[in-house]
């Protein structure tokens, strides 16, 4: 490989595509192996190209095309293809919605090698089908070809990326409070459970309005497990005045409680727990006057069967505050990262 003048390179084939940016249009003028023409010359001054490379590479250099290629084979993703490589990039998108994962240690280790960059989505990012979810290229034309070897290697003892689909869940829903059982206030929490859910798959095994007492709370949870729910969803009796009773009743049933609040906000009262495999979750008021609260934030996982640790929950702190935007983004904001 040599770097030549153009006016020097007709009958030479390129090394590399060569990129124009103009008014309405950005992409390759021309792409790698193009052999210049006289009639290119002008048009490569007129993009400020003076020197161009022709020629073979070394066998210890890998050109930026083979370095995207290689490291996208090197993760596979599920529910995804990579598009490409264009402008010595590939790109990941998404074939289905989904929960995307990173492997942020991963990610930063093979950044860290030299002259890889990999940018993806955040972790924990529920995606649709069709969203771009990574992009892959070294920042060179050519890189050395030891560094895509050693990325490779990591990428082979651990998943970088992954795109989790989502379980079909059955739902039952306990709304608590003697005000909505007494008929005092009409029940703002069932149309909002149900406009969430339906955005996964699976059903509702049924509401269950209950007064502020235990055993009614208890024993409408045990007649939706009895009716086949695998996810429970409590609301009401979430703060901590003597007569919320919910917390309370999520422990009777047995259920392991990992947390009963999260750092987080709107949402901070959220409580997190299993019933052996079942997940339970305690939802406070938030979730009927507010777009988006941390009820939104953990359903995704929920549905993709992974289990939340103490420390999940812990890591909502940052990114927990909602900005309270005048129209919700959500999940395109800062909200709910981690």
């Amino acid at each position: 490989m040599e770097k030549i003048r153009v006016e020097d390179a007709v009958g030479k084939a390129l090394c590399h595509d060569l990129t124009a940016m103009y008014e309405g249009f950005k992409g390759a003028l021309f792409k790698r192996g193009h052999v210049i023409r006289e009639e290119d010359i002008p048009r490569l001054l007129d993009i400020g190209k003076k020197t161009i490379y022709v020629g073979e590479l070394s066998d210890d250099l890998l050109h930026e095309e083979d370095c995207a290629i290689a490291l996208s084979q090197a993760s596979p993703v599920e529910g995804a293809h990579y598009e490409g490589p264009s402008e010595g990039k590939v790109v990941l998108k998404a074939d289905r919605q989904g929960m995307f994962r990173v492997n942020t240690g991963l990610l930063a280790r093979i950044n860290g090698i030299g002259d890889i960059t990999i940018a993806t989505m955040p972790d924990h990012y529920r995606v649709e089908a069709g969203d771009r979810l990574a992009s892959m290229r070294i920042v060179p034309l050519y890189t050395r070809r030891e560094q895509i070897e050693e990325a490779t290697r990591l990428c082979a003892d651990e998943k970088l990326l992954d795109l989790l689909p989502y379980r079909e869940l059955t739902a039952g829903v306990i709304v608590t409070g003697s005000e909505i059982y007494n008929g005092r206030i009409e029940d703002k929490f069932e149309p909002v459970v149900r406009k969430k859910l339906a955005y996964y798959p699976g059903k509702i095994a049924g509401v269950k309005i209950c007064d502020d007492d235990m055993e009614m709370i208890t024993g409408a949870a045990r007649e939706l497990l009895g009716a086949g729910a695998d996810f429970l969803i409590f609301t009401g009796g979430m703060s901590v005045d003597p007569d919320d009773l919910t917390p309370g009743a999520v422990k009777r049933l047995g259920a392991d409680i990992i947390s009963y609040g999260v750092p987080a906000q709107p949402g901070n009262m959220t409580l997190v727990a299993y019933l052996g495999d079942i997940p339970v979750i305690g939802v406070p008021g938030a979730a009927i006057s507010l777009p988006t609260t941390m009820f939104d934030v953990l359903l995704p996982q929920i549905y993709t069967g992974l289990r939340f640790t103490k420390q999940d929950l812990v890591r909502l702190a940052e990114g927990g505050l909602c900005q309270m935007c005048g129209e919700c983004h959500y999940p395109n904001c800062t909200f709910g990262r981690y």
